[in-house]
């Protein structure tokens, strides 16, 4: 028998075996992503078709022709019958520039006050480090709605209502993003070379901006996208505190336009998620490559 004959068919069920597997695993990423996909493209495809046609059919595959009238409608320029109930109630314009106000403000804070803060809990060896950290950790377990009575309360106090202020400034405190921080440090983070910038004289203060900042950015990338996702989409808080149709973001546009329980006009709704989810998706395909980089983050130890 040929050393092909001997060793030739366990190589070729090994590569049998394998390609099976990458095709599976193929099949089953191209459904998972069908699963994400084909909901918001149904989404957009529904916000181009005028009500009637929704009515017969819910769930369109391809785009129709009644988009510029959904946005006539949704923008109040028609004032005629049902569609007088939407008339002032969703401000494109003003509702994207309040939402990323808020949402890019927060998300500088978030990034930049929780990646000092993983510094200094992975850089300075202090006594109540562990301690610290626990607490951090532990106020992750206190929901939003917890502390939210006392919160506003505290606002109303402050003269602080219709501000954007309170939605702002406690974006400072993330426990979220500084556990992420932290553990990204703590794997790929050498602290050699911050004693070395010590030796040359740097400041504590200037290396955290000129040596950890540009290590961190894959981190800092990828918290910034959560982060900025998260304040965008802040329905809650923005509601309890803004009550000035000037000031009001996307968010609570849309909930007022859903709300509109009477003579709903569904290519109208449509239309309103499609124009407030948009800024978001357009972000993630612009920015995914960060988010892929950042599953690994802490995976591989240099």
């Amino acid at each position: 028998m040929s050393m092909k004959q001997q060793y030739g068919q366990p190589k070729d069920n090994y590569h049998a075996k394998l390609m099976a597997k990458s095709t599976g695993i193929f099949i089953v990423c191209v459904i998972l992503t069908l699963i994400c996909l084909v909901p918001i493209f149904i989404l957009i495809v529904n916000s181009t078709h005028a009500h009637m046609d929704l009515a017969k059919n819910p769930s369109n595959f391809w785009f129709g022709g009644s988009l510029m009238d959904n946005f006539d409608t949704l923008n109040g320029k028609v004032k005629t019958g049902a569609a007088r109930q939407y008339s002032g109630s969703f401000k494109v314009l003003q509702g994207y520039l309040n939402s990323l106000l808020i949402a890019g403000c927060t998300t500088g804070l978030t990034v930049f006050f929780s990646a000092m803060t993983a510094y200094g809990l992975t850089v300075y060896d202090f006594k109540v480090r562990s301690a610290a950290y626990t607490f951090i950790i532990a106020v992750m377990m206190i929901p939003v709605q917890v502390s939210s009575a006392g919160f506003v309360k505290f606002m109303y106090d402050l003269n602080l209502i219709n501000n954007f202020i309170p939605l702002i400034v406690p974006a400072i405190a993330a426990p979220a993003v500084i556990f992420f921080m932290v553990s990204y440090m703590k794997s790929s983070f050498p602290l050699d070379i911050v004693e070395a910038s010590r030796i040359d004289g740097c400041g504590e203060f200037r290396t955290f901006l000129t040596i950890a900042i540009p290590m961190m950015k894959p981190a800092i990338a990828v918290q910034a996208i959560f982060a900025f996702v998260a304040n965008w989409n802040n329905f809650y808080t923005q509601n309890m505190i803004l009550k000035n149709d000037k000031l009001v973001t996307m968010p609570i546009m849309v909930s007022k336009v859903l709300g509109f329980d009477k003579n709903v006009d569904y290519g109208v709704n449509y239309l309103c998620i499609t124009l407030s989810i948009l800024p978001i998706v357009v972000i993630y395909f612009i920015l995914s490559k960060f988010i892929i980089a950042g599953v690994a983050l802490g995976g591989v130890k240099e």
